[in-house]
C-alpha cells in the first residue's frame, strides 16, 4: 500500500505541476493576450478557495481513497476535454475557463483527503519519512514539469500536454484509489459524521479545532505571511534581476539555487535530529527574510542566490516536519477540516502578494515592499513559536531514527 501511495502522489504531483505552463501557453496561442491567461488561471483559483471548507468536511465524512479517486477522476476528464478542444482547433476561451473552474473544484475536494489517506495508510514512526519522500517527488515535479509540457507544446502542440496530463491523472485515480487504509473508517470519523449532521455544524467543529491550538493557528497565520511574500519576490525577484542583476540568466540561477536547497532540505528532514520540530518549523519559515534582504540591496547575483538556497532549503525541512506535526497533534477524525483551513491560507496568500507585488512596489519602491516583506516573514512566523507545545517535541521526528528508519 505504502508503494501505491508513493506513486499515486508522484503522478499526481506531475500532472498537476504540467497544467499551469500548459494552460498558459495555450491561451496565448489563442488570444496573445496576458489578461486573458490571468483569467483561466483565476478561474481554478476562485472555486478551490470557495470549496475547500466544504472538501475538508468530506474529507473527514468519507474514506479519503475515495474521495482522492473521484477527484483525480475528475481532473482527468476536464484535461481530456481540454486535449480534445485543443487538438481539434476549437481554441475556445470560455471553455478553457470553466474546465479549469471545474478542476480547481476537484482540487479543493481532493486536497484535504490527502493528509488523512497518508495518516490512514502509513504507521506513526515512518511518517516523516513517507513525507520527505512526497515532498521530494512534488519538489522534482515542480522542477521537471515546465520543461516537458514546454517541449511537448512545442514539438506537438499544447493539446497533447493536456493528453498527457490526463492520462497521468488517470494513472493517479487508479493507484491512489486502490489505496486500502487499514481498519477502514475510523470510528471518530463515523461518530463525528453522524453527530454532526449538516455542513455548516461540521465547520464550525473544524474552526473550533483550530482554535482550541493556538499553535496551529499561530503557524497557519505565519505560513500565510509566507506566502504572501513569496508572491511579493516572485514578482520583484525577476524584474530586478533583469534590469539591474544581468538580465535573465540571473533570475535563472537564483530559481535554480531554490530549486536545488528546497530538494536538499526534503532530503534532511527526517536526518535531522531535531527536538522541537514546530520551532524548526517556524525557524524555516522566517528564512525568507535573507533573499529579501538581498533583493532589497539588491546584492550581487551569488548573495542573492544564496540567500535563496537557505530559503527554500529551510521550506523543504519545513513542508514534511508541518505534515508529521500535524498528523499527530490533531484528531484523525477532524484532520481533513483543519488541513482545508490551513490550505485555504496558503493558496489565496500567494495570489494576493502576486497580485499586489507591482502596485506596492510603485507607493513604496522594491527597496522598502521587500524590506517591509522580510521583517513580516521573519516576526510571524518566529512569533508564533511562543505558541508552540511542548509535548509535540521530538515525538514525531526522534520516533522515526529510535525504530531505525529515519532515512527518506
Amino acid at each position: 500500500m505504502l508503494t501505491r501511495l508513493l506513486l499515486g502522489r508522484c503522478l499526481s504531483a506531475l500532472a498537476t505541476a504540467l497544467i499551469p505552463t500548459t494552460l498558459t501557453l495555450a491561451v496565448l496561442r489563442v488570444t496573445g493576450d496576458g489578461a486573458a491567461v490571468g483569467i483561466v488561471l483565476a478561474s481554478e483559483l476562485i472555486p478551490l478557495l470557495v470549496f475547500l471548507p466544504i472538501g475538508g468536511v468530506l474529507a473527514d465524512r468519507l474514506r479519503p481513497g475515495r474521495v482522492v479517486l473521484l477527484a483525480d477522476l475528475t481532473r482527468c476528464l476536464t484535461q481530456a476535454v481540454m486535449a480534445v478542444e485543443l487538438l481539434l482547433g476549437l481554441n475556445r476561451l470560455l471553455d478553457l475557463a470553466l474546465l479549469s473552474a471545474v478542476a480547481g473544484a476537484a482540487i479543493a475536494f481532493g486536497s484535504p483527503a490527502v493528509p488523512r489517506l497518508v495518516v490512514a495508510v502509513v504507521p506513526a514512526p515512518d511518517r516523516l519519512r513517507v513525507n520527505a519522500r512526497i515532498g521530494v517527488v512534488t519538489s522534482l515535479s515542480a522542477v521537471a514539469a515546465p520543461a516537458i509540457a514546454g517541449t511537448i507544446i512545442v514539438a506537438a502542440g499544447p493539446g497533447w500536454a493536456a493528453a498527457l496530463t490526463a492520462a497521468l491523472f488517470a494513472c493517479s485515480a487508479v493507484t491512489l484509489g486502490g489505496v486500502r487504509a487499514k481498519g477502514g473508517t475510523s470510528p471518530e470519523v463515523r461518530r463525528t459524521s453522524a453527530f454532526y449532521a449538516s455542513f455548516r455544524e461540521d465547520l464550525v467543529h473544524g474552526w473550533r479545532e483550530v482554535r482550541r491550538r493556538p499553535w496551529f493557528l499561530a503557524c497557519v497565520v505565519g505560513h500565510g505571511v509566507w506566502h504572501f511574500v513569496a508572491g511579493l519576490f516572485l514578482t520583484l525577484g525577476p524584474v530586478t534581476a533583469v534590469q539591474q542583476l544581468g538580465g535573465e540568466a540571473s533570475w535563472m540561477v537564483i530559481m535554480q539555487s531554490g530549486t536545488v536547497g528546497m530538494v536538499l532540505g526534503v532530503f534532511a528532514a527526517p536526518r535531522l535530529r531535531i527536538r522541537r520540530p514546530l520551532v524548526a518549523v517556524q525557524v524555516g519559515a522566517s528564512c525568507y527574510l535573507l533573499p529579501l534582504v538581498a533583493l532589497a540591496v539588491p546584492a550581487p547575483v551569488a548573495v542573492l542566490a544564496g540567500g535563496y538556497f537557505v530559503a527554500m532549503f529551510g521550506l523543504g525541512v519545513l513542508s514534511p516536519l508541518w505534515e508529521t506535526v500535524v498528523a499527530e497533534e490533531i484528531p484523525e477524525g477532524a484532520l481533513g477540516r483543519v488541513r482545508s483551513f490551513d490550505q485555504l491560507i496558503s493558496f489565496a496568500s500567494r495570489p494576493f502578494g502576486l497580485a499586489v507585488a507591482a502596485p506596492l512596489a510603485g507607493v513604496t519602491g522594491v527597496t522598502a515592499l521587500a524590506l517591509i516583506g522580510g521583517v513580516l516573514v521573519a516576526a510571524a512566523n518566529l512569533a508564533a513559536i511562543a505558541a508552540s507545545p511542548p509535548r509535540t517535541a521530538g515525538s514525531p521526528v526522534e520516533e522515526p531514527r529510535r525504530q531505525g528508519s529515519g532515512a527518506a
